[in-house]
């Protein structure tokens, strides 16, 4: 009997190399699918190419930042996006739920945490898909 494949997809975006490598290795673990990018740029390529089940950004990156980058994906998309980043302030966790952000990780994190928050929202996703 074969496997129903029905793994969700997950774009990591960040450009700290240990940190993407900790998500992507946690997240397969788990049975997700993970495609990887380190920049805005790098990120709307694959966007191009895949379709994402969601997305984790982080928001201090070289060029354009995941704030805008949030903020230009939900001018076309209702794509999940789970913001994770060093920037722990109240303001900044209000600034990425503003700019259309789902959730917002500050680091460090704990990686059973990202995994139960992108488990959340990809619950939510099916079940207003079913009603």
């Amino acid at each position: 009997m074969a496997k129903k494949l029905d793994k969700k997809h997950i774009l990591v975006v960040d450009d700290d190399q240990k940190i993407k490598e900790l998500i992507s290795q946690y997240l397969i673990e788990q049975d997700f699918i993970v495609t990887t990018a380190e920049s805005s740029a790098e990120a709307k390529d694959r966007m191009e190419l895949f379709s994402f089940d969601l997305i984790v950004l982080d928001i201090m990156m070289p060029g354009q930042d995941g704030l805008d980058l949030t903020r230009e994906i939900r001018l076309k998309s209702d794509q999940p996006i789970i913001l994770l980043t060093a920037k722990g302030d109240p303001s900044d966790r209000i600034k990425g739920l503003e700019f259309g952000a789902d959730d917002y990780v500050p680091k460090p994190f704990e990686p059973k945490e990202l995994l139960l928050r992108i488990k959340n929202i990809l619950n939510k996703i099916k079940k207003t898909q079913r009603s």
